[in-house]
């Protein structure tokens, strides 16, 4: 479960990983209540605030994913959270102040998603540097564990310190926090690295990765699964939030609290993502069969009728989701050519997290229009139909039956 681990770049890695994810967590749960809190507990705005930290991945992964290939990406990674650690500051400093207004918390969301643009297919492709394509599957699965684990503490966290001493603290603890990344990515040694051969700068790069992609079937499929499957229904930033304040009526220690039992599902689910890392590829099957189990327990977490039976019933969903993503991530990074993963990791990214912006929006007009469970309800239903369908495309390629899909691999 833990082979990746016994390489010493990762080690430092995922050590500063441990400290920094716990930060992020803390900041995406203090920006999250402070939006809806300024804003009178308006989903809409809380909606455009999500909205506005993940448009930039429209814009800018594609590209990111090129300069992945092209740049030492160590080096990258170490200048990106540099400027994180900035965004961090800066408002940290507007929230303790008392000076913080909606539109300064829009504007350095705008920032973030920047920077988190760059940064995230950055990162998804150096983990194959750390541990070489054998151990890839391993160290996605452990990665999500270490992501997971900060979304159990850093919520809890943060729904206890917010009442008690505000959302400003926790930004600034966050901006504390990259400082551990910093110093891991500084201590490693470039010569133990799993480098593929740098991509030379040139014309035409960023629309070969995507003839790339085309070419691949099976690399299609994934995309737009997590397309769908991540605009509509891993829509939790948003969701958990209106759930929590419009429908029971807590504050934000109830909201933190429901985070914390969705990060108790995901963590499980990363351990598990884990074992079967080390036993080598995932299968086309398991992916379909998480996007199944994801929809439909978001479907049945809509309908459950107390504060405790929804936080319950997010321990399960949170299994799922992460089993999903972590299966698709894995067969993505083990599927392609090293000199192409930088660019078909900025595809990945943009599928996951480019509807987003749409996705937010929705969930806020979903959420005031036909009630503050309609996110999960709808979410679900969009999962499980977007799984049918990928299976039933995946068959049609195959030139396979739809009764012979669980044999898939």
């Amino acid at each position: 479960m833990f082979g990746s681990l016994r390489v010493r770049n990762y080690r430092l890695f995922f050590s500063g990983q441990v400290v920094s994810n716990i930060g992020t967590w803390m900041q995406r749960t203090a920006q999250d209540w402070l939006v809806f809190t300024l804003s009178g507990n308006d989903p809409v705005a809380l909606g455009v605030a999500v909205a506005l930290q993940f448009l930039p991945t429209l814009l800018l992964s594609l590209w990111a994913g090129v300069l992945a290939d092209r740049i030492d990406k160590r080096k990258l990674l170490f200048a990106i959270q540099a400027c994180m650690l900035v965004q961090a500051t800066v408002l940290g400093g507007l929230a303790v102040s008392g000076a913080v207004e909606l539109w300064h918390v829009y504007l350095l969301c705008f920032v973030l998603g920047t920077l988190s643009a760059l940064e995230v297919p950055t990162r998804q492709s150096f983990v194959a540097e750390l541990v070489g394509k054998e151990q890839v599957a391993n160290a996605v699965a452990l990665n999500s564990s270490v992501f997971n684990m900060a979304r159990i503490v850093g919520p809890a966290i943060a729904g206890l310190a917010i009442v008690a001493v505000g959302e400003g603290w926790l930004f600034l603890g966050n901006a504390v926090s990259t400082l551990a990344v910093l110093a891991g990515l500084a201590a490693m040694r470039p010569g133990e690295l799993y480098r593929g051969k740098a991509v030379a700068r040139g014309k035409g790069q960023l629309r070969e990765g995507l003839r790339y992609v085309r070419g691949r079937p099976d690399l299609m499929a994934i995309m737009l699964l997590m397309l769908f499957v991540s605009t509509f229904a891993i829509t939790f930033f948003t969701s958990l939030a209106v759930v929590a304040g419009n429908v029971f009526g807590t504050e934000a220690d109830g909201y933190g609290m429901l985070s914390t039992l969705l990060a108790v599902g995901t963590f499980g689910g990363a351990l598990l993502s884990a074992r079967r890392g080390s036993k080598g590829k995932p299968s086309m099957r398991l992916l379909l069969g998480a996007a199944m189990a994801l929809g439909v327990l978001e479907l049945a977490t809509s309908f459950m009728p107390t504060y405790l039976a929804f936080g319950l019933a997010l321990v399960p969903l949170g299994l799922a989701t992460i089993t999903f993503l972590n299966t698709a991530n894995a067969l993505v990074q083990t599927s392609v050519s090293p000199e192409m993963r930088g660019r078909v990791m900025g595809l990945y990214v943009l599928m996951v997290m480019g509807g987003n912006p749409v996705g937010g929006l929705l969930t806020g007009w979903m959420a005031e229009t036909f009630g503050g469970r309609s996110p999960f309800y709808i979410g679900g239903t969009v999962a499980m139909l977007a799984a049918v369908i990928c299976a039933a495309a995946m068959a049609k390629a195959r030139g396979d039956h739809l009764r012979d899909l669980l044999r898939l691999g």
